[in-house]
């Protein structure tokens, strides 16, 4: 295949007065022995595009930006011409690294490091990973015995950085990944003073989803004449045309009966990701679905050791239904992800392309199901340009609301998420989730589906055997008798589960209903300051 149809077809578009033949087969890079026969081992067939391009012009010493979706091999595309690098100079690792990646979260960063360890190992290339929200004396130690590759998130390295534990003198090939991400959490003096130190003759690479004058900015400040590859069209938000989209317009009280519908339909096994818009949300249907689907659950709340011990469940398949806030949503590289659900709209479209883009990476397809009730109508107009221009059917309530005008509260592209990161953290999104749906004269004589009581709130309402969880969850009702021990015992006057408790009071603890539901999801932010990332007061 030549160049120019190699690059129509995965639609690459090169910027830049240097612009050398991708590589298209890994025989052709011409990579040291111990590298690429890591790589063949590693079960890859063909390099991806952003891999094929990208890596002849840094292995030409060039300056990149790289702007390609998640899930394109983007990792591999700069760790490897990094390591051709280290190989060549020799530097003394107790010096100070050679290699220096910046990424936005502590997950990205740890994922990182375990590509570094896994295609290094041959090449006796040494890595360490700095990270908030840990102990800061192992990342010391490790910087004492030397690494070549420093993996890092912003906070942490300024922190060790102003404690002189590390220099930065040695550094010749700097990586910035997902640069979008960084800006959009407000790391960006945080990696000015890191270049600050840095010296001026080193090789830059920026990757990027997106492409805003934001990240045009940093870029034409810290990288020198670069060459620019897009994969894909990068002058609006696009899916992923690998995953096929399902866009539900069901009301707030069905969407746990078609939850544990799509959950029933997949193979046992099957590596499922489930966003909620609240913490509280993800642990409940976490608990709840844990015994029949095995399920954990992730988000800001989660110390490290507990994130992972959940991310490593889940990747080992011991838990193949992880459910997450949009803690999860960028950086998160696990593969065979076979289905993503939105179990609660995003705060904006940007956030939906990167909750589906966990499935179908890497050339493999995927699932993506989204519930859209009437509150999420201002998104309608965006989400329906979404799918279109990934070709995927549009439901016609979708396009009804589109029509009726449901343009109000565009997304913001630098939105907050509602997770922090540690000394990485960012600020609170507002929960519009409602926890209360109302139905009269519901009767389940037995077997009861996820939804006859998922939030369920009866009058009359009857179970006459045992039930599973799904019958269970959240059932309040008046002289309620079941004859199962359901998780949430049900609020009534004549409630004979024996401890008194309503389901609101189980589900919220003691505080108000308006109290729980304007909490903006347990966390009370500060207001941010320009150029500064959001402080969490209880992180």
């Amino acid at each position: 295949m030549s160049t120019e149809a190699y690059r129509a077809k995965h639609e690459i578009t090169i910027i830049g007065n240097e612009s050398p033949a991708p590589f298209m087969t890994f025989q052709s890079t011409c990579f040291p022995s111990d590298i690429l026969r890591e790589v063949l081992q590693a079960g890859f067939s063909a390099p991806t595009p952003i891999q094929a391009q990208s890596w002849p012009i840094a292995m030409k010493g060039r300056d990149i930006v790289a702007v390609a979706k998640t899930g394109s091999g983007k990792t591999l595309g700069y760790l490897l011409p990094g390591f051709i690098l280290l190989k060549r100079l020799h530097h003394n690792s107790r010096e100070g690294p050679t290699v220096l990646v910046l990424s936005p979260t502590r997950e990205l960063a740890t994922q990182i490091q375990d590509e570094a360890i896994k295609f290094g190992r041959s090449s006796r290339i040494s890595s360490t990973c700095l990270y908030g929200g840990a102990p800061k004396g192992p990342q010391l130690r490790e910087l004492e015995r030397g690494a070549d590759v420093v993996v890092a998130t912003p906070g942490r390295l300024n922190d060790i950085l102003e404690m002189n534990k590390v220099s930065l003198r040695q550094v010749s090939y700097l990586v910035l990944d997902e640069a979008d991400r960084m800006l959009d959490m407000g790391f960006e003096p945080q990696i000015r003073k890191i270049v600050k130190q840095i010296p001026p003759r080193r090789q830059t690479l920026m990757y990027t989803a997106t492409w805003p004058k934001e990240v045009r900015k940093i870029a034409s400040d810290l990288l020198n004449n670069p060459v620019q590859v897009n994969i894909g069209n990068t002058d609006q938000l696009v899916a992923n045309k690998s995953i096929t989209q399902h866009v539900e317009v069901i009301p707030h009280m069905e969407k746990s009966r078609r939850l544990d519908q799509i959950l029933r339909s997949q193979d046992p096994g099957s590596k499922i990701i489930i966003f909620c818009s609240t913490k509280r949300m993800c642990d409940q249907l976490a608990r709840n679905l844990s015994r029949q689907y095995g399920a954990s659950a992730i988000h800001g709340d989660k110390s490290q050791a507990e994130r992972d011990s959940v991310l490593n469940d889940f990747r080992s398949g011991r838990c193949p239904v992880l459910v997450a806030t949009d803690v999860a949503a960028r950086g998160l590289d696990i593969k065979d992800i076979r289905i993503v659900v939105n179990y609660d709209f995003p705060t904006g479209v940007e956030d939906y392309v990167h909750r589906i883009g966990r499935t179908g990476r890497a050339g493999a397809t995927g699932s993506a199901y989204t519930f859209f009730g009437d509150q999420d109508s201002k998104y309608a107009s965006e989400l329906v340009k979404i799918l279109e221009g990934a070709n995927q059917s549009v439901p016609p309530q979708l396009k009804e609301m589109a029509l009726r005008g449901g343009y109000g509260g565009r997304s913001r592209r630098w939105a907050s998420s509602d997770d922090s990161y540690g000394s990485q953290g960012y600020g609170a999104k507002r929960s519009t989730d409602s926890f209360k749906n109302s139905s009269f004269g519901n009767q389940a004589g037995g077997g009861s589906s996820f939804h006859s009581s998922f939030h369920n709130s009866s009058s009359g309402n009857q179970f006459g055997d045992t039930t599973s969880f799904h019958a269970s969850y959240g059932n309040s009702s008046q002289n309620n008798q079941t004859g199962d021990n359901p998780s949430f015992p049900p609020s009534s006057s004549n409630n004979q589960s024996g401890d008194g408790l309503s389901f609101h009071e189980r589900f919220y603890g003691s505080r108000g209903r308006d109290e729980s539901r304007s909490n903006n999801d347990g966390f009370r932010a500060r207001s941010r300051s320009p150029g500064k990332p959001v402080e969490v007061s209880n992180w």
